[in-house]
């Protein structure tokens, strides 16, 4: 049963069709900017004056190809240095559609994980799932879950397109990238382009190898820093 939806109207500056905000887009970040990850966790780091600033809460929300940083403790640990991020990343998770079943469980989908955590949630959200949904359901779902994550307070969404392997994906990212000209907070990450042709992968063409979690972080690590930044 597809989750209940969440009210219109946002509790947060996050809003449908607001134009005001300069920046969405879509981000294809060059390999060498990733350089400048070093630069920016430095000024996130700062106060000025020596007074204590309240860290930005970021939530990203992912499925088992988000996961594979779980089973690499450097590409974790190099995630979240120096910023307050909670990784929620789940086998089987879908957008909005009931997940699929792994080992006769399935879990919370990433509409109903945005919920759950009401305010908590933070500023920034990163999505990167996609990969077990249709995409005729996927597009669907997109306005739903940037309703909620404006409900329960984010500013900025970043949103990861999916790496091609398969039409149905290429026709997802579309809708990804359609949907950031009708939200400008959204701001897509284009992980297709990134990793394109990349050895990354295992044998589905999808899963991560070690190098590719890796990959994967610092990628995920350049387009939350600079959310950090705009949502200070």
């Amino acid at each position: 049963m597809v989750p209940p939806g969440v009210p219109t109207s946002c509790g947060g500056r996050f809003h449908e069709g607001v134009t005001s905000r300069p920046w969405a887009t879509v981000s294809r970040v060059p390999r060498v900017s990733i350089v400048v990850v070093s630069v920016l966790t430095a000024a996130l780091l700062v106060t000025s004056a020596g007074a204590a600033k309240k860290p930005v809460q970021a939530t990203l929300v992912g499925d088992s190809v988000t996961a594979s940083i779980n089973q690499v403790p450097t590409a974790e640990a190099e995630l979240r240095r120096g910023v307050s991020l909670r990784l929620d990343a789940e086998v089987c998770r879908r957008l909005v559609e009931p997940s699929c079943v792994f080992r006769g469980a399935s879990p919370n989908t990433a509409f109903q994980a945005v919920q759950s955590y009401g305010r908590s949630l933070g500023e920034v959200l990163i999505v990167h799932v996609g990969y077990n949904d249709t995409a005729d359901a996927y597009a669907q779902g997109i306005d739903r879950m940037l309703r909620a994550a404006g409900a329960q307070g984010a500013d900025s969404v970043v949103w990861l397109t999916l790496h091609e392997t398969k039409s149905s994906y290429q026709r997802t990212n579309v809708a990804i990238e359609h949907a950031a000209k009708r939200w400008p907070q959204l701001v897509v990450a284009d992980w297709s382009a990134h990793s394109r042709d990349e050895p990354w992968f295992r044998r589905d063409g999808v899963h991560l190898n070690d190098t590719g979690a890796s990959a994967l972080a610092s990628f995920l690590r350049v387009h939350l820093l600079e959310a950090v930044r705009r949502a200070s």
